[in-house]
This record gives structure tokens, sequence and C-alpha cells, in this order.
């Protein structure tokens, strides 16, 4: 039998099943994503690339009306996802959560028998596969399938956001700095409004990740937000507004939301 574990996210709000020394395992990048959606009403999320479900639960574990869809390929990690959901500790979450097994690059026709269809979600998050393809990639296979960046992924994935989402819907993403370019090329005409925050392990030291939301159909300017930093000068412990967002306490709210609240 595969090697796997249960893992709290939320300080026990909810819990994750995931493979122990293979695949990918889940932790702050989809905390961090999941604070990106930020909503007062019912809303209905669509998480492409689940893998187990992380940051579609942490949604779901934050707003009490949020319906999310998970969105993945791999039948390993579909498998993981249904038996997190099927979990007793998720039970008050499971009813809003939803299984779809389809290929996020699929267009048209195709994706629509997969059970994507148009304009249906208000948010879409995603946290596509980081690693250049050039790069050496791990002898797990499942890993590598999570985790290798193929050419034209994001212009495949932003495209089936585009598409799967409600005129005025919002765009979610996290990835590494380097594939910022590539994210505005696919955004192109589809999104606008976008705001990128780079997340820094310190003050000095270069941004390992970034944030990004955008809107469909806004022809608003991209933004620059202030920078975030995970840890203090000393020690490894999370500065506090990091610590909200990866323990669900905070959501990362837009900037346009921020001076209307």
């Amino acid at each position: 039998m595969q090697a796997e574990t249960i893992d709290a996210f939320h300080r026990g709000r909810f819990f994750l099943l995931q493979p122990k020394g293979r695949g990918h395992r889940s932790g702050m990048d989809a905390m961090l994503l999941a604070s990106l959606v930020a909503a007062e009403h019912p809303v209905r999320v669509a998480d492409l690339g689940a893998g187990a479900g992380a940051a579609g639960l942490a949604v779901a574990a934050r707003l009490e009306a949020a319906e999310v869809t998970l969105v993945e390929r791999s039948p390993d990690m579909l498998d993981y996802a249904r038996r997190t959901l099927a979990l007793p500790e998720n039970a008050a979450l499971a009813p809003r959560l939803h299984l779809i097994a389809a290929d996020v690059t699929l267009t048209g026709q195709a994706r629509r028998a997969a059970g994507l269809m148009e304009d249906v979600f208000d948010h879409v998050i995603m946290n596509p596969p980081f690693n250049d393809g050039r790069d050496r990639l791990t002898p797990d296979a499942l890993k590598a399938e999570a985790h290798a960046l193929q050419k034209g992924l994001f212009e495949a994935w932003i495209r089936t956001a585009g598409a799967i989402m409600k005129p005025g819907g919002q765009l979610s993403l996290i990835a590494r700095p380097e594939s910022l370019m590539e994210i505005m090329a696919a955004c192109g005409q589809r999104f606008g409004g976008v705001e990128i925050t780079l997340i820094h392990p310190r003050e000095g030291e270069s941004a390992i990740r970034l944030l990004l939301t955008a809107i469909k159909g806004s022809r608003a300017r991209p933004q620059f937000r202030s920078p975030l930093f995970m840890h203090g000068a000393e020690g490894h412990a999370f500065l506090p507004l990091v610590d909200d967002l990866n323990n669900g306490r905070q959501a990362y709210y837009r900037l346009a939301s921020r001076r209307s609240r």
C-alpha cells in the first residue's frame, strides 16, 4: 500500500488526505491562493488542477456560502480528493464541494463534455505546475505531472478560466515570479484590472512567489501591490498577516474591494 497522511489545515477546520513520499503535497501555496477569494454573498468557485482539494477546501472552510468545484485530471489525485471529501472531519464541508475529472487544457465541445460549461463561476483559482520544463524532473511521475511547467500552459489554463467564468468574475493564481510575462500575455484581452503581489521570505530577499488576481472583461490597468514578507528578520515564524492568510482567518482583498469596505 502507498504511504499517505491525513493533515490538518486552518487549525483543524478541515483535513486533507495526501500521498507521502510521492506526488504533490499541498501547503502554504494553496492556502495563500484560497485567501484571494473574498465574497460577502454566495459564490461558485472552480479550483483548476485541484489535486487533493486543498485550496478549494480552504475556500469552503472560510466562506460558508461558497460552492466549490474541484477540477483534476490525474486519477491518483482525484482518488485522494474523493477520499478527502469522505473524511468524517470534512463532513460539514463536503456537501458544498464537487469533483470534475477533466484536463484543464480541453477546449470547446471536449471541455463542455467534461462538465466545464461557459459562464458558470464567479471565481476561478489555480496553482499551475511551476517548474520550468527544462529543469531536471523528479523521478516521481505523479510529482512531475503536478510540478512541471509545459510550454503554453498558462495560455491554456487561463483560456479555460475565461471560458467557464461569468463576465466580471475573478481569476486568482499563485506562481513563480519568472512566469509573470507568460501570465500577462495569457490574460491578454480576456482579463484586466490585474493586481500583482510579490511574496518574499524576508526583507532584502528575492521574491519566491507571486499572487495575481484579474477581472474578466475589465479594461483597468495592472497594479503592483505592496510586497508580502513571510518572516521577520529573525526566526521562522510567519508575520501576523501571512499567518492569518495561511490559517483562513482573513482574506487577501483586492485593492478596489478594500477601498469600498
